[in-house]
């Protein structure tokens, strides 16, 4: 182990050239730790600590960062930081301790960065009822191109729980043998270059043969815009795909909070509720860490001490004495 001579916000372009060659993060993850970390540098600036070195960080350090992030105000909107936006903060820095520690730079231990108690249980996921995701898959008009498109996609989203960046990657030539099938699955290389499966059910595989025999041109896309001219215009962008939920989400009368990823999420509420195990679903989804996953039992075990309360309450026994 060795002290490092630099600030520590001059490691901070080095850790994200880490995360993408040795940890294998997404773009978007190096990102958004990049992004964090801006507001652990600004609080070093802020306390006159911007040449403190890894081996200078202290325990109380990062204490008085915590307070600095629970008493921050929005200048915009004069809001407090959510406690989950906290945790995304004191998250990335302990990424950070870690990479330290990898690189056998002498600093504080990644676990003294501590997460708010609470903030596992602000967040939420967002996902419908089977019902609901009926109402959504049945929204398009399925008769014109457009729709049959739309229909597809939908179909696609909840049968395979892909994310969108993985949906809008996706090419024709990859489905040149479905039409002779009676069900598919693709491999394909998800977030954080991993692997996996995704497997079309019989009724998502139905609706993308009747797209593909639609499809008379020569993009390369699998999903396109009509109206683009070139390969780059005419595959629809995550956006787009985004705006298309939307649209039917207000057309079939489910939730406004509906977009692809609640449809990854009610594909792996329901996976769970019919009984596949988490390790399964873990994955089907593509996550590198069952901890991820795990986010999914808060639903179902609220299911089930729903129904615990509906059918074993107790109440048809008989209390002593009577």
């Amino acid at each position: 182990m060795k002290n490092s001579t630099k600030p520590i916000p001059n490691h901070i372009k080095d850790f994200l050239d880490y995360c993408e060659v040795e940890r294998g993060l997404s773009n978007n993850t190096q990102h958004n730790y990049d992004r964090y970390l801006h507001k652990f540098t600004d609080w070093l600036n802020h306390t006159s600590k911007s040449e403190l070195k890894p081996h200078e960080l202290t325990a109380d350090d990062v204490w008085q960062y915590r307070l600095y992030l629970s008493r921050h105000q929005s200048p915009e909107t004069g809001k407090m930081l959510a406690k989950l936006t906290q945790n995304y903060y004191l998250i990335a820095l302990r990424a950070l301790l870690s990479y330290f520690l990898a690189k056998d730079i002498v600093s504080l231990p990644p676990d003294k960065v501590t997460l708010p108690k609470d903030a596992k249980n602000e967040k939420t996921i967002k996902f419908l009822t089977l019902e609901q995701v009926e109402k959504l898959l049945n929204a398009p008009d399925a008769s014109n191109p457009t729709g049959l498109r739309d229909k597809t996609i939908l179909e696609t989203l909840f049968s395979t729980g892909l994310r969108i960046a993985e949906l809008v990657s996706l090419n024709r030539e990859q489905f040149d043998s479905v039409l002779d099938k009676q069900d598919f699955e693709l491999g394909i290389i998800g977030k954080g270059s991993r692997p996996r499966t995704v497997y079309f059910s019989e009724r998502a595989l139905e609706w993308l043969k009747k797209y593909l025999k639609t499809r008379g041109d020569k993009q390369k896309a699998l999903f396109i815009n009509y109206r683009g001219r070139t390969q780059e215009e005419s595959r629809l962008t995550a956006r787009s795909i985004e705006r298309i939920i939307k649209k039917y989400a207000l057309k079939a009368g489910v939730p406004f909070f509906t977009t692809p990823h609640t449809l990854r999420h009610s594909y792996a509420t329901d996976l769970l509720s019919q009984g596949v195990d988490l390790r399964s679903i873990q994955e089907f989804l593509g996550h590198k860490n069952i901890m991820t996953t795990q986010i999914y039992t808060h639903v179902t075990n609220k299911r089930l001490r729903d129904i615990h309360r509906q059918y074993h309450s107790g109440k048809n026994l008989k209390s002593q004495g009577q």
